[in-house]
């Protein structure tokens, strides 16, 4: 139930106030109107909202609604997830098609990456967005991570230092403001944060060398890094990067030089809101040295809770006021800096619309030496996992992508273990019968319904071939990605054969 507002403390010094909601980032639910909650704390200097799927119908409707909240304060910055790949909020949006960052890294062109980051930052413009909280910076070198995987560039930190560069000055260049994600790394974990609290147990060594990609960022002028909500013993023992002093200052600030905008990860991520509860994790965020707070939930009392926290610490003497008036005077610099580019809502420098798709065919790659030669007429079996519930999925398929090219294609996707899987692979065995049998999967070994289905599948059509849509397993394809771009480009390949 939503704290009433006459309640809200509102006895500190004006200034301050208003510095304490420069440190706020909150979500919001709808696609038309500004609740009044959201418009009394942009009035009371909130420093910016986050956009998700469901504040998107299309892209005149995104505008009108930028518009409107750019209008109730100019300066504040309108920031949403724009990684490409599967992962985007704005497809209703008409945003370009993008592989993921691995596949990007496959390609290793950084001018290729550069077009697909110009793209994206392009459209986001158009509709009036101003802060992009992409690329990802972590190293996907944990084979059972279940979080970045094809949301990295890859394994290597010279490699994803090269894409990253390509990626924030692209972006720099279209006036959005880009965010390198999750410092000092997410990649050595085998929990995703979103569910409980990670933990990277490897050395200092270890770790530091995952902290290279976001020291190449900050080179790059990256203006805004964000933390992860994972422990690492070798750097603090006790708290999560989100939460220490020792990560966010002396790593961060001290040794990488990094003087922009650190804002956390979703506080109602479990891994924070289990523990610590969402108010007291904005608190102990700013304290450690992040500037700004990102509360995602569209219920704002929950951006409430997090904005009284701060300010009863303030008036406690809990959390130093120099503190929040050093972190939202580099939100107001930021804010400044970046919040002009869609003011006038002027015509926009056109984008490259396929680079996407250009970038995803080059990734596709095959097992073998000698090509491909192509699958007309295959039944498809799409086996992949259920949507994330922090991050958005389109809807896409491998099997409607085939389809499209080949209309005699017929097969089946899943998502889920199905109820029956004997049945299912005798159905499939049966309908597949004098066609070529597909096999695809996503990341099986994190999924072990997908791996005992594929192999009962492999085990009644030796001849079954395999293909992967995550990261590489052993099939005869690989796509690097599962994003719309990627599964057309290996459509092709399936459907048409190529020269690999």
């Amino acid at each position: 139930m939503q704290q009433p507002e006459h309640h809200l403390p509102v006895d500190l010094p004006v200034d301050l106030d208003e510095a304490v909601h420069r440190c706020l980032v909150a979500g919001f639910d709808g696609t038309t109107g500004v609740p009044g909650t959201l418009k009394r704390l942009i009035d009371r200097g909130l420093g910016g909202v986050i956009l998700f799927t469901r504040n998107v119908r299309d892209a005149d409707q995104l505008r009108r609604l930028t518009d409107e909240l750019r209008a109730l304060r100019p300066d504040l910055l309108v920031a949403i997830d724009n990684e490409g790949g599967g992962i985007g909020h704005l497809v209703a949006a008409g945003a370009p098609e993008v592989p993921g960052s691995y596949a990007l890294g496959v390609v290793d062109d950084p001018d290729l990456t550069a077009r697909c980051a110009d793209a994206l930052a392009g459209h986001l413009v158009s509709v009036g967005i101003t802060v992009s909280y992409a690329p990802v910076a972590d190293l996907q070198h944990h084979p059972d991570n279940p979080i970045v995987r094809t949301r990295s560039f890859g394994a290597e930190p010279e490699l994803a230092a090269r894409h990253l560069r390509a990626w924030i000055t692209a972006t720099e260049a279209r006036g959005v403001a880009s965010c390198a994600k999750h410092f000092p790394g997410h990649g050595g974990t085998v929990t995703d944060s979103h569910h409980e609290m990670a933990v990277d147990r490897r050395s200092y060594d270890e770790i530091r060398a995952d902290v290279e990609p976001f020291r190449a960022a900050v080179a790059a002028g990256v203006p805004m890094l964000m933390s992860a909500h994972v422990v690492y013993p070798a750097l603090d023992p006790e708290r999560p990067a989100t939460l220490s002093r020792r990560i966010l200052n002396d790593l961060l600030r001290h040794d990488l030089g990094f003087d922009g905008v650190l804002v956390s990860d979703a506080l109602e991520m479990k891994a924070i809101a289990d523990r610590y509860g969402e108010a007291a994790g904005a608190r102990l965020a700013l304290a450690a040295g992040a500037d700004q707070v990102i509360v995602a939930v569209p219920d704002l009392a929950v951006t409430l809770a997090c904005r009284n926290a701060v300010i009863e610490a303030l008036r406690d003497g809990m959390l130093p006021e120099e503190r929040v008036r050093e972190a939202a005077g580099r939100v107001r610099k930021l804010a400044e800096r970046y919040a002009g580019v869609v003011a006038e809502g002027g015509a926009v420098r056109p984008w490259d619309a396929e680079a996407g798709l250009d970038a995803a065919r080059l990734a596709v790659r095959g097992a073998g030496a000698g090509g491909f030669p192509g699958l007309p007429g295959a039944y498809v079996v799409d086996l992949f996992p259920p949507p994330h519930p922090a991050l958005n999925w389109g809807g896409e398929d491998l099997l409607s992508e085939v389809r499209a090219l080949d209309p005699t294609a017929v097969g089946v996707a899943l998502n889920e273990a199905p109820v029956d899987q004997a049945a299912l692979v005798a159905g499939v065995l049966r309908r597949a019968a004098g066609s070529p049998l597909v096999v695809a999967t996503s990341d099986a070994g994190l999924y072990p319904w997908q791996a005992e289905l594929r192999a009962a599948l492999v085990a009644g059509r030796g001849d079954a071939v395999r293909v992967d849509t995550g990261l590489p397993e052993g099939g005869a394809l690989c796509s690097y990605g599962r994003g719309k771009v990627n599964l057309r480009a290996l459509a092709e390949v399936l459907v048409a054969g190529a020269a690999l």
